[in-house]
């Protein structure tokens, strides 16, 4: 089990800690376009790609999407509860508990912990997800006002482009399926690297009550994923691919739409910090207490 696991996430940390040494070290790293060209074409051409040569149960594909959606309610509620309980600024809560990593983090972890299967499926909370982050998160961050474009997002059109090889099981051209399969295949590489470079970059404040509130948003997720996944009655991929995409750490991205809007960015950095720390602790426990259910 031990063995198992430490493939599962030695590629993540190997991948994230050269991220990590390679800005520590003072190199340059061009964050900006390495984000726009994973966001703007590698998951678009990452999410056609698998979808497309992945064989996926439909049924179960939009009972994740549907759980995706109920997991996202009952996180903002707890991130509303706790943004009171904590007199934390519920507009730097709500989205942390909102909208975890589940692109730089969970992708590859659900790779090799669950296969092609269990990534399409993480795909499937990824896309769901991202149209909430990209969209609602924008707003409630403040960085973006111009619904026209929100609409334009590149994840957004490879949504729609999707839906269809899902839903009456197209196949694409071997040309492009081979050229979305070469160009998808940056993204997740690309991911870690610039969450290492990323967490390199993050001076964190109020170490405390990052830690609480990070440890909080993992465990929270967790249960709520594993909740949703019961009462949908998901298969046991399914259920894990859910629990995990749920547990994920704040995403980075929740940082940097901070930044943008002059929005209390070093706590969130907090959030951002602790919970990915933890989440490499916690994340391995919950993999060894599902992977078998799987056997």
């Amino acid at each position: 089990m031990l063995a198992q696991l430490f493939a599962v996430m030695a590629p993540v940390l190997i991948a994230a800690g050269l991220g990590y040494g390679w800005a520590r070290s003072g190199q340059p790293y061009p964050t900006e376009f390495i984000a726009r060209l994973v966001l703007n074409i590698g998951t678009p051409c990452l999410v056609l790609s698998t979808l497309s040569r992945t064989e996926i149960d439909r049924h179960a594909f939009g009972q994740l999407a549907i759980a995706c959606l109920l997991v996202l309610l009952a996180m903002g509620v707890i991130g509303s509860v706790l943004s009171r309980a904590f007199r934390q600024d519920w507009r730097i809560l709500v989205p942390a508990y909102l909208f975890p990593n589940s692109g730089n983090m969970g992708l590859p972890i659900a790779l090799y912990a669950f296969g092609e299967k269990g990534l399409a499926l993480a795909v499937a909370f990824f896309l769901v997800l991202s149209v909430g982050h990209f969209s609602l998160g924008l707003l409630l961050s403040g960085s973006e006002r111009s619904p026209k474009k929100l609409l334009a997002n590149p994840i957004l059109i490879s949504l729609a482009l999707a839906l269809p090889l899902v839903i009456w099981d197209l196949h694409l051209p071997l040309w492009l399926a081979n050229t979305l399969n070469l160009l998808g295949g940056m993204t997740i590489p690309l991911m870690l690297l610039t969450l290492g470079v990323s967490l390199a970059s993050i001076r964190v404040h109020h170490l405390g009550s990052g830690m609480l509130l990070g440890g909080l948003r993992i465990l929270c997720g967790a249960a709520v994923g594993w909740l949703v996944g019961l009462g949908l009655g998901l298969p046991p991929l399914a259920q894990g691919v859910l629990v995990m995409q749920s547990a994920m750490p704040v995403a980075v991205f929740n940082y940097l739409f901070a930044v943008r809007a002059g929005r209390s960015p070093e706590a969130v950095a907090s959030l951002v910090m602790c919970s990915t720390l933890l989440s490499f602790v916690l994340i391995p426990l919950l993999l060894a207490w599902w992977l078998p259910a799987l056997r």
